[in-house]
């Protein structure tokens, strides 16, 4: 989804500037929000009739000048009430090239979650008193944020997403002045929102009106900093495990996402294991999900989403979610790890698995006929695989996209040699992966599949369908692939349950379809249709065991890959 935009303008006494400024703006076709910080009576005059003229133009007053920060908050917040994601700030002083605006909205277009900061290119015109201060608010900058990833936090041409950055203005007190610009910037560094740097040009216009005050404002910025520091020293240690861990892109792709933890990690909580047993091995993965908990900042975002929107679907509180249930979130998916090994090392006792509908299992087997099982991201996939495997007479075949899950399938693989024997690694889905796995559901053989991830390629088919609450991507590759195969479809879903101190494994498993039918006069339809009852399936599975759903990403995000109606 593009962003929607609209562009923010404090203004105060600057009545020979705004004209050819909002003249120029117009072309672009933006909504102007005009915030007139009590100005003098000859400009709110020219402001009147200014917006009288311009139909783009929103024009806001405050009662008496507050400041900039002030009248920019103003404009923000106004700006989120009227419905736009986005808003691109700009001063009303003829300093900032309005030229730019265009690759302004071409970086929030590639980066929606990001701030785009300007980073100004001054001309001869600039003060020099004025480089020098602004080079020591860099460093300043640099030493509270313990990175580079603002390049310049006094420029007043930035682009900011508005979903974060009023939350960040609803819950802090921020400066009202001309310290404004740079305590946001930092503030909204802290709480892991990237930042994409543009070089802009600004210059200094000759007899140009200056609000800034030598003694009183840099006073302003001294306290400013000092507040900082003394900010960044209290979140010292979050701010050394982001360092550490690096940032993640938001808005990646779940396939561009690198897999966090080495290998030595993995094969270290398998010795635990072999040598030492499960119980050892599951207080042992404690301080490993703390660290990852800690330092996953997307990860840990998505899954607060999520399980927010899980409780707010159940009629319960979402704001009474918090990083608890997140850190339980990813305890259940690191013991799903866990249950992953425990069955393909065949160390899983019978009575520990409950199979309701094993006899509708039974008869498909009985009958020879192939079939496709859709699952999901959800409890326990893959120690379904390894418990089926167990009977001779079943040849289950896991579909799996190549570039992925590499180490942690060397492990299983190490735990038991017939784990890599019916895994389909595939890249991409075309005629010679279709013509393999025809072949196999005519020797009655199973496919599983999972059904809630994207398609990595960029022109994947996906339709928009609603789960739980809001419209998610979901992918139409299973279902064209079921059309294709002509076989029955199955959901096929294994969850961990708690029963006092024992822990089981239930089995579900469900028709979907005989068959997946997609004429071509309706096939649209027909995709929205397959795809929201796997919605709605799999929602129903995710209000049972809400921390057995492992897509820590933002599944609700639209990431690119092409809708149906495309």
């Amino acid at each position: 989804m593009s962003p929607n935009v609209c562009i923010v303008i404090p203004i105060y006494n600057h009545k020979d500037t705004i004209v050819p400024l909002v003249d120029t703006l117009s072309q672009y076709r933006l909504p102007i929000f005009v915030i007139d910080d009590g100005s003098d009576s000859a400009t709110q005059r020219l402001l009147t009739a200014l917006s009288a003229v311009t139909p783009l133009v929103r024009l806001h007053r405050l009662a008496q000048n507050s400041g900039k920060g002030a009248a920019v908050v103003h404009g923000l917040e106004r700006a989120r009430a009227a419905g736009f994601s986005h808003a691109l700030q700009i001063d009303a002083d003829g300093q900032h090239d309005a030229a730019d605006v265009p690759r302004f909205l071409a970086a929030a277009q590639a980066h929606p979650e990001a701030v785009i900061c300007g980073v100004a290119r001054y001309d001869e015109s600039v003060p020099k008193a004025r480089l020098y201060g602004r080079s020591i608010t860099h460093f300043w900058v640099w030493i509270e944020t313990l990175s580079f990833d603002i390049a310049d936090s006094m420029c007043g041409y930035r682009l900011y997403p508005l979903a974060c950055t009023c939350q960040l203005i609803a819950s802090t007190r921020l400066p009202q002045r001309m310290d404004f610009d740079t305590a946001i910037a930092v503030r909204l560094h802290w709480r892991g929102v990237a930042f994409i740097n543009l070089p802009t040009k600004v210059v200094y216009p000759v007899g140009g009106l200056s609000h800034f005050h030598m003694l009183r404002d840099n006073l302003r910025v001294t306290r400013m900093h000092t507040v900082l520091v003394l900010g960044m020293l209290l979140r010292l240690p979050w701010l050394l495990w982001q360092k550490v861990a690096g940032r993640s892109d938001p808005e990646a792709h779940w396939s561009q996402l690198a897999e966090r933890g080495g290998a030595w990690g993995l094969r270290l909580l398998y010795g635990i294991y072999s040598l030492l047993g499960a119980r050892v091995t599951r207080w042992a993965l404690v301080p490993v999900v703390a660290y990852f908990f800690l330092t996953g900042a997307t990860a840990r975002r998505a899954s607060l989403d999520y399980l927010k929107r899980v409780r707010a679907f159940s009629g319960g509180d979402p704001s009474s979610v918090g990083w608890r249930d997140s850190f339980r979130h990813m305890m259940a998916f690191a013991q799903s790890g866990l249950d992953k090994l425990v069955a393909w090392m065949g160390d899983l006792p019978a009575e520990e698995v409950i199979f309701p509908n094993r006899s509708a299992f039974d008869a498909l087997i009985a009958s020879g006929r192939g079939a496709l099982l859709i699952g999901a991201h959800l409890g326990n996939l893959e120690m379904t695989r390894a418990l089926v495997a167990r009977d001779p007479r079943i040849r289950v075949n896991a579909v799996v996209f190549t570039d992925h899950a590499q180490r942690f399938n060397r492990v299983l693989a190490k735990a038991n040699a017939s784990f890599g024997v019916n895994l389909i690694q595939v890249s991409h889905f075309g005629p010679d992966t279709a013509i393999v796995l025809r072949d196999k559901i005519e020797r009655g053989e199973l496919l599983v599949i999972v059904g809630d991830r994207t398609p990595p390629a960029e022109n994947g088919r996906v339709s928009k369908v609603d789960f739980l609450g809001k419209p998610a991507p979901f992918a139409q590759g299973p279902f064209i692939l079921a059309s294709v195969l002509d076989c029955p479809v199955f959901l096929f879903f294994c969850l961990r349950e708690q029963v006092g101190s024992t822990a089981r494994h239930q089995i579900y498993f469900e028709p979907f379809a005989q068959r997946v039918h997609l004429p071509r006069p309706k096939r649209a339809a027909h995709l929205q249709a397959y795809c929201q009852q796997f919605a709605q399936a799999l929602q129903s599975y995710c209000l049972m065991a809400p921390e057995q759903w492992f897509n820590f990403y933002d599944f609700w995000r639209h990431d690119g890959a092409a809708d149906s109606s495309i």
